[in-house]
Formats: C-alpha cells, structure tokens, sequence
C-alpha cells in the first residue's frame, strides 16, 4: 500500500458566500458543479487535475483560537501558482495581508476570510 495523491483539502467557514468571493474573485478559482449536495452548505474548487479544495460551511470547534501572523507557522496548504505577482497584486487590490515566504523562496502565505493559512509557491516548469 502506498498513498498516490492528496485528493482534496477541506477548510471550515463561517459564511460560505463570503469564502467564495475570496476564493473565485481573488483566487480565481472556479466551483466543481459534479460534486453531489451535502446536508450543510458547501462548494468544492479543482485545483490542478486531481486535486480539490473543499469548503464547508459548519461550526468551527476552533473559533476564536489565536493563530500565528505568519502562516508558514501555522497548518496550512500551498498550491502552485504560475505568476505570484500577479497574485500580490490581486492582494494588495482587495486589502488581504499577506507575508513573504521566510526561507527566501518565492512564496507567500495569506489567509482566507475564516483565517484559513493559504501558501501559494511560484513555479514555473523546466523547459
């Protein structure tokens, strides 16, 4: 037995439209209409050809829990990016803080609405 991939990664919100505005307006990203309705409210985003980001909108048992400024030191998800330019400015235009990457790379770490720690990595493919 071996684990092949990660197939999704599932964050918890408090206002599933407001999540969606950061996730679609800011991210881009857009939600998967195949996924079946669940008994609470949800969307689920493809990242990538495997991969999905789920969002769930239930009772965070962890509300009001004090979370690190910077994300790199708090659990969290990375996901590629082709431009992190591109991504800063779109940050920067919707007032959502962010922190560079301390170990040098070219990343970024920001949080969603419901402080979810987001890290986005720029890669860019060997020729």
């Amino acid at each position: 037995m071996q684990i092949t991939h990660l197939l999704h990664a599932t964050f918890l919100v408090a206002d599933l439209n407001r999540a969606r505005i950061f996730y679609e307006n800011i991210l881009g990203l857009v939600p998967d209409s195949k996924r079946p309705e669940m008994s609470f409210p949800g969307v689920w985003y493809n990242v990538g050809v495997h991969q999905q980001i789920h969002l769930m909108q239930l009772p965070n048992p962890e509300a009001n829990l004090q979370r690190p400024a910077h994300g790199g030191r708090d659990r969290h998800i990375a996901l590629s990016v082709s431009n992190l330019n591109a991504l800063m400015q779109k940050l920067d235009t919707a007032t959502i803080d962010y922190t560079i990457s301390m170990s040098g790379r070219s990343a970024l770490f920001c949080r969603d609405p419901d402080d979810n720690a987001l890290e986005f990595i720029e890669y860019q493919p060997s020729l």
